[in-house]
């Protein structure tokens, strides 16, 4: 695509960070003479005289214009098109842009005309794009101007900004500035989507006060990184009973949040597990606890949590009994066949290290497009832990049964393509090459 005016008003009026990049990078690889088309005026800047004139004379240029020139090869044009920028806020992007530039002159001529036009108001514009920016290697200057310029008249609505990147900066300097209570960071970390301002505003809103009701708003949040840190701000409102209550948490950073809570506070969060575990309706978080800080001797006590109606209670039984080393085949073997995919799934990775224990034949009839998914995947996985042999076998099956599991499929395909191009060490094998000759109908590979 040529760089015309009409492109040029898109980019002023919608372009992002990666778009001004773009068209730097494009003017310059394309450049020829490259000029924008006025077809309203009736006259094409052609190799671009009038518009190198213009540079050194008092004729107006527009911005479309000026912003190719901004952008052109030769550095005397560069630097001089930044004289006429000066009061034109559409080009500040490429004044940005030119921060960086490998020209000397031009360079520092840019970062005087960024100085003078540095305003709330454009570092909140600029923002994205000198980000990206500060990753080159002359980019520190304008994100060191970025960040005086919001140190001082503060981050505004760039805290919510749609680029996650600048809203990460926002939300750093407003910490660093002390700018937000404990209440609106706690808030913040509960609600926001975004994992780093999570962790960063519930670190600072701990940092900032100890205060109840803030670690109760850290406490109800969906993402486990601001859970774990209020459970943690627990310790220092000396809260035992309420970090207890996050011992069964679904999230293994809670639980062991809380475990240290309460041990820190004088308790012991063993006999906890093991009590609940006894209990008739016992949490599910519980049986996993139990595993990840009990002994061996522990696993009499999840057993009978394998027959519990409550699937995730089943399922965290199956991945404590895992943690704790102590699976038996025949009892795993039979949660194959559990209605639940969670069961069946912790079931199948307690089963991998003994998977050639299972009969081959057996797990194949489990591949019929008849089973459940979560059945079908999970033979796959125990084939394939079988060895060569056994995956190549379950790949050929799942494809002549017209596998509609895409996902399975590809992993069938891969395991045939690879077998076909590189070999197996049994490939003299009369079955090895019967399977390999019916992949290669099914897959129409050349032989």
């Amino acid at each position: 695509m040529r760089a015309g005016t009409g492109d040029a008003e898109r980019l002023f009026e919608n372009g992002g960070p990666e778009d001004w990049l773009e068209w730097d990078r494009r003017v310059r690889v394309e450049e020829g003479w490259y000029w924008p088309v006025d077809h309203e005026a009736g006259w094409q800047l052609g190799a671009g005289s009038r518009v190198l004139a213009a540079l050194d004379s008092d004729e107006a240029l527009s911005d479309e214009e000026l912003a190719v020139v901004l952008c052109r090869q030769d550095g005397r044009i560069r630097q001089r098109a930044l004289e006429r920028v000066v009061g034109r806020p559409r080009l500040l992007p490429l004044v940005a842009v030119r921060c960086t530039d490998w020209a000397g002159p031009v360079r520092e001529r840019a970062r005087e005309v960024l100085v003078e036009a540095m305003d709330a108001h454009a570092a909140v514009r600029l923002a994205p794009l000198i980000l990206r920016l500060a990753h080159r290697q002359r980019g520190a200057f304008a994100l060191g101007l970025l960040e005086q310029v919001l140190h001082r008249e503060g981050p505004g609505s760039l805290l919510a900004s749609g680029d996650r990147t600048a809203r990460r900066f926002a939300y750093r300097l407003a910490v660093e500035g002390g700018r937000l209570p404990a209440a609106e960071l706690a808030r913040t970390a509960a609600l926001d989507d975004d994992a780093a301002v999570q962790g960063l505003c519930a670190d600072a809103a701990l940092a900032a006060t100890a205060d109840a009701d803030v670690v109760d708003v850290l406490l109800g949040a969906r993402a486990p990184r601001v859970r774990a840190a209020g459970v943690t701000g627990l310790r220092r409102l000396g809260r035992p009973a309420r970090a207890e209550e996050f011992l069964a948490d679904r999230s293994a950073l809670v639980r062991a949040c809380a475990r240290y809570v309460v041990r820190q506070l004088g308790g012991d969060p063993l006999p906890w597990y093991r009590a609940r575990c006894a209990e008739p309706a016992p949490p599910p978080g519980a049986a996993i606890g139990l595993a990840e800080c009990g002994q061996r001797a522990d696993a009499e006590l999840l057993w009978p949590l394998l027959d519990r109606p409550e699937a995730r209670v089943r399922a965290r039984a199956v991945a404590g009994l895992r943690a704790l080393d102590v699976t038996g085949v025949e009892r795993m073997r039979r949660l194959l066949d559990d209605p639940a995919p969670g069961v069946v799934r912790e079931a199948t990775l307690a089963l991998l290290p003994s998977a050639e224990a299972l009969p081959e034949e057996w797990l194949l009839r489990r591949l019929g497009a008849d089973r459940p998914r979560s059945e079908r995947v999970s033979a796959w996985r125990l084939l394939d832990a079988h060895g060569e042999p056994a995956r190549l076998r379950a790949a050929v099956a799942l494809l002549e049964g017209g596998e509609g599991d895409v996902r399975l499929r590809e992993r069938a395909e891969l395991v045939v393509r690879r077998v076909l191009r590189w070999g197996t060490r049994d490939r003299s094998a009369p079955e090895i090459v019967g399977l390999l000759e019916r992949a290669r109908l099914l897959l129409d590979a050349p032989a």
